[in-house]
């Protein structure tokens, strides 16, 4: 798994400004409180710019957080670092995890297992988590829902963002593969630099697979997992026809 992370990583807080990471933490917080106990640390993987790590850690957890974008995190140490936040990151592939500690909790936020494409990169990946675990420990992590991504297919779609120095548009086009269970997300956004009005245009693709629940029972049982439980995302219900977005809390058994 490479990352698709390269220039796109400078744009990335400013795409997602209007996302409710404070929401989503919250919502985590209780994830954690509700199916566990003791919890002092959180392995957050796939952690992008950071931002859901420092809201975590504004909650009382030690936080590590491990991304496979370099680009990435050298935003999330920047601001770590201006808000005086004791926060360790490391550059790994998570297929690949290892760092030597265990944790009470690892979380995967945003759909990072569903850059997982392929059947050994999740098993590797699940595997890992586990290893990184103490006995007893949750993985909560949220994914692209089967059942829902195909009841409401993915569609082209344009947002518009801007701050003091750029304005920037986003044109996204999706690409359904039907044997593969995967969505290619090809992104095209046109930066526009204010002062210079010199325009830069930045191309990528994210490959996005979705999951079912028999083929995640089946990867959580053969990795050492349990199934605590399945919700529609940011809601306490449980997933449906019409939920894009799932997340699930597995517990090591």
């Amino acid at each position: 798994m490479e990352s698709t992370f390269k220039k796109y990583s400078k744009f990335y807080d400013l795409l997602y400004k209007d996302k409710n990471y404070l929401n989503e933490v919250d919502y985590v917080d209780k994830l954690i409180k509700y199916n566990g106990k003791n919890t002092k640390s959180v392995l957050d993987i796939g952690c992008g710019s950071g931002i859901h790590a420092e809201l975590l850690y504004d909650k009382g957890y030690h936080v590590f957080g491990v991304d496979l974008s370099e680009e990435m995190l050298i935003e999330a140490r920047k601001s770590a670092k201006n808000n005086n936040k004791q926060i360790e990151y490391k550059c790994q592939n998570i297929t690949e995890l290892n760092i030597n500690k265990k944790f009470n909790v690892v979380t995967s936020l945003f759909h990072v297992i569903s850059y997982l494409n392929s059947n050994k990169d999740l098993i590797n990946t699940f595997k890992n988590i586990n290893d990184h675990l103490f006995k007893g420990g949750l993985f909560v992590f949220d994914f692209w829902y089967g059942p829902g991504v195909l009841s409401d297919k993915p569609v082209t779609r344009i947002k518009r963002v801007e701050d003091k120095k750029i304005s920037c548009i986003r044109l996204t086009e999706p690409t359904l593969y039907n044997d593969l269970n995967c969505v290619d997300v090809n992104f095209e956004l046109f930066i526009n630099e204010k002062k210079t009005n010199k325009t830069e245009i930045v191309k990528e693709t994210h490959r996005m697979r979705y999951f079912f629940d028999q083929e995640l029972e089946l990867i959580s049982d053969l990795t050492g997992f349990n199934i605590k439980k399945k919700y529609k995302w940011l809601t306490f219900d449980n997933p449906d026809f019409d939920t894009w977005y799932a997340v699930w809390v597995l517990e090591k058994n």
